[in-house]
């Protein structure tokens, strides 16, 4: 899927979920998939892309759902990723259950961080899946919010509990 190459070893990575900037609901007939980010949501996008720069390691893998506000999330928070980086747009990701997102984790064959860009309750779900019973349970992931998950081991091997909750960003805690 992500590379032709095979984990050559089991070290220590890195899983970043982020929920879609803040949608916009004001026009009823739109699909659900193609309802665009709201002004609130565009306004948070700087803030979500100077805390990805500062992450370390950086993405080397970004799995996106294809709904309209995932990839305007995309897009508003790319500058933050190294060129490097191979972008995909999943389809499964789109309103997937946990277990459906850590199937698409588990096809990535390369890399030391993937960020995925998914919806709730998904994401959350997920978040209280892979978190060791030691890790402050994320509770839920508001729109903008980005998890920071540390584990050991190939993506493949990634499993319930055996997860550390590393950080917890979310827009609405940030000055400004």
């Amino acid at each position: 899927m992500v590379s032709d190459q095979s984990e050559a070893k089991a070290e220590t990575r890195q899983l970043v979920l982020v929920r879609h900037a803040k949608s916009a609901w004001d026009d009823p007939a739109l699909q659900d998939a193609e309802r665009p980010l709201a002004s609130r949501g565009l306004k948070a996008l700087p803030k979500m892309s100077a805390y990805l720069e500062d992450l370390r390691p950086r993405p080397d893998v970004v799995l996106c759902s294809p709904a309209r506000r995932a990839r305007e999330t995309l897009d508003g928070i790319r500058a933050a990723f190294p060129r490097r980086t191979t972008v995909e747009i999943i389809e499964e990701i789109y309103l997937a259950h946990a277990d459906e997102l850590l199937e698409c984790i588990h096809r990535v064959t390369d890399g030391r961080c993937v960020l995925m860009i998914g919806h709730n309750p998904g994401l959350t779900d997920l978040v209280d899946l892979l978190v060791t019973a030691d890790s402050p349970v994320a509770m839920d992931l508001p729109t903008g919010a980005i998890a920071v998950l540390s584990f050991d081991g190939v993506w493949r091997d990634l499993a319930p509990s055996s997860a550390t909750l590393v950080d917890l960003w979310r827009p609405r805690d940030q000055p400004g």
